[in-house]
C-alpha cells in the first residue's frame, strides 16, 4: 500500500470521529446540566433544611427559658417538640456517616421538618460530595451545631429536674439563661457558617459548571464547523471532479467523433480502390497489365490489413484493464521483426539489438502494442535511397528507469511535423500509415506510467527512447 493511500485510508473517519465528538459532548453536556440542576436542588433542600434546624432550637430555646421562669409545663413539651427537629437531622448526619443511605437517616430527615420530596437530593448529596472540601467543611459546622444542641438538651434535663424536685434557685436561673444564651448565640454563628460555607461551594460548584459548559460548547461549535467544513470541500471537490469528468467526457466524444469520421472514411477508402480496379482488370487483356493491378489491390489490402490493426490496438489500449506481469522484452522484438518482414523493403533493412535488459515488471499487451508501432514505422519509412538501411534496437536500466530505445538512418522528421506526430490521425505520409500509431504508442506509455521521447533530422533518422518505471505502486 502506497504511502499516500494509506494516509488517504486514515483521514476517511474524519467526518465519522466529530459526529462522535458531538454526540459525547452533548451526552456530556446533558449529563453536566443534569447534575448541577441536581446539586443545585440539594443545595436548595440543605439551605431550607437548615432554617428548620435554626428556627427549632431558637423556638426551643425560648420554651426553655419561659419553662425556666414559669415551669409552665406546657412550655416544656413545646420545648422538647422543637428541640427533635435539629436532634432529627443531626441523627441522620450521625447515621449517613456510619452506615450510608437507610431508612432511619431518611426518618431523622422528616424529623427534621425537611420535606419527603427532597430526602432524594439531601442522601444523594451528603453520600456522594461528603468528602468534598466545601461540604466536608459543612458538615463539620454541622456537628459542632449538634454538639450544641445536645448542651441545650443536657441543660433543659437540668432545668427539668430541679424544677420537679421544687429546688431551682433564682442563681440557678441566672447561670442557665446565661448558658443557654450562650449556647443560642454559638448556635446562631455555626449556623451561619454553615450558609455560607454551603453558599460558597454552591457558588464554586456553578462556576465550575459554567465553564464546563462552555467548553463542551465550543468543542461542540469546532466540531460542527469542522464537519461543516469537511463536508463543503468534499463537495467542491466532488464539484470539481464533476466539472474535470465533463470536461474529459467532451474531449472524448469530440476524439470520438473525430474517430469515428476518419476511420469510416479510411475504411471505405480502400474498398473505394478495390472496387475500381478490379473493374478496369475485368477490361484488361494484357496480362503484365493485370498483374500490375493485382499487385496494387494487394497493397490496398495491406493497408487496409494495417488500418484494422490500429483500430484494435486502440480500442484494447483504451478498455484492456492494466496488469503488471513478467515480460521478455527479447521475446517481444522477436515477435515483432518476425511478423514485419512482409512489409516492403523490410528485409533489406539491416536490425541489431543490444539488449542489456530483457525481463522486466509491466503490461504485456502496451509494450507489444509500442513495440510493434515503433518496429513498424522504423521499417515504413526507411529511405530506399540509401545504400545501408538498418534499424538499432537497444534496452538499458537508466537512473531507476528501464530503457527501450529504438533508431533508424530513415527519412527522418521534418522540423514542422515533429511536435504533431503523436497527435490523433496526423500522419507525415497517409499512403504509408493510419495516423493513429505515434497516438496510440504516447496513450500506451502514459497507461504503464511511462514517458516517451523523439528526436530526429529530416533524412538523417529518428530515435525513439520510451522509459518505463522499474517498480509500481510507489
Amino acid at each position: 500500500m502506497s504511502k499516500g493511500t494509506f494516509l488517504k485510508k486514515l483521514r476517511l473517519p474524519n467526518v465519522f470521529v466529530l459526529l462522535l465528538i458531538v454526540f459525547i459532548s452533548c451526552a456530556l453536556l446533558i449529563c453536566i446540566n443534569f447534575f448541577t440542576i441536581k446539586i443545585l436542588s440539594a443545595t436548595r433542600a440543605y439551605i431550607n433544611g437548615e432554617s428548620h434546624y435554626s428556627k427549632g432550637q431558637k423556638d426551643a430555646s425560648r420554651y426553655l427559658i419561659t419553662y425556666l421562669y414559669t415551669q409552665d409545663q406546657k412550655k416544656w413539651k413545646s420545648y422538647i417538640e422543637e428541640l427533635k427537629v435539629p436532634q432529627g437531622d443531626g441523627l441522620a448526619r450521625e447515621t449517613l456517616i456510619k452506615v450510608g443511605d437507610n431508612e432511619a437517616a431518611r426518618k431523622g430527615f422528616l424529623i427534621g421538618r425537611n420535606d419527603k420530596d427532597d430526602l432524594d437530593d439531601l442522601v444523594w448529596l451528603f453520600v456522594n460530595f461528603k468528602n468534598m472540601p466545601f461540604f466536608a467543611k459543612a458538615i463539620h459546622e454541622w456537628n459542632q451545631g449538634d454538639t450544641l444542641i445536645n448542651e441545650l438538651f443536657i441543660i433543659g434535663t437540668q432545668i427539668d429536674a430541679k424544677i420537679k424536685h421544687n429546688i431551682l434557685t433564682e442563681n440557678d436561673q441566672k447561670k442557665f439563661l446565661k448558658q443557654i444564651t450562650y449556647i443560642s448565640d454559638k448556635l446562631t454563628i455555626n449556623e451561619l457558617n454553615f450558609l455560607n460555607t454551603l453558599g460558597k461551594g454552591t457558588r464554586e460548584i456553578k462556576s465550575m459548571l459554567i465553564i464546563m459548559n462552555i467548553v463542551f460548547i465550543l468543542i461542540i461549535i469546532c466540531s460542527v464547523s469542522c464537519y461543516y467544513s469537511i463536508m463543503v470541500k468534499r463537495l467542491l471537490t466532488s464539484k470539481k471532479e464533476i466539472e474535470a469528468k465533463n470536461e474529459n467526457l467532451s474531449l472524448v466524444n469530440h476524439e470520438l467523433d473525430r474517430f469515428v469520421y476518419s476511420a469510416s472514411h479510411d475504411l471505405r477508402s480502400p474498398i473505394t480502390s478495390l472496387q475500381g480496379l478490379i473493374e478496369i482488370t475485368k477490361l484488361e487483356n494484357d496480362v503484365d497489365q493485370i498483374r500490375d493491378y493485382l499487385n496494387l489491390m494487394s497493397k490496398s489490402l495491406v493497408k487496409q490489413d494495417q488500418f484494422i490493426n490500429d483500430i484494435i490496438d486502440y480500442s484494447k489500449n483504451k478498455r484492456k484493464q492494466i496488469i503488471i506481469e513478467p515480460v521478455s522484452l527479447k521475446e517481444l522484438f522477436d515477435e515483432a521483426i518476425s511478423q514485419m518482414m512482409y512489409i516492403e523493403n523490410a528485409s533489406k533493412i539491416t536490425i541489431t539489438k543490444d539488449l542489456l535488459i530483457d525481463e522486466i515488471q509491466s503490461d504485456s499487451l502496451r509494450l507489444k502494442i509500442i513495440i510493434n508501432n515503433l518496429m513498424s514505422n522504423a521499417i515504413k519509412y526507411a529511405d530506399v535511397s540509401k545504400q545501408e538501411m538498418m534499424i538499432s534496437i537497444k534496452t538499458y536500466f537508466k537512473e531507476g528507469f528501464h530503457n527501450i530505445e529504438i533508431s533508424d538512418n530513415g527519412i527522418g522528421i521534418k522540423d514542422e511535423f515533429r511536435d504533431r506526430i503523436f497527435e490523433m490521425y496526423f500522419g507525415t505520409n497517409k499512403n504509408k500509415g493510419s495516423g493513429l500509431g505515434l497516438y496510440i504508442v504516447k496513450e500506451a506509455v502514459e497507461n504503464i506510467k511511462g514517458s516517451i521521447a523523439v528526436s530526429s533530422e529530416n533524412n538523417i533518422g529518428s530515435k525513439f527512447i520510451v522509459t518505463i518505471p522499474n517498480v509500481y505502486g510507489i
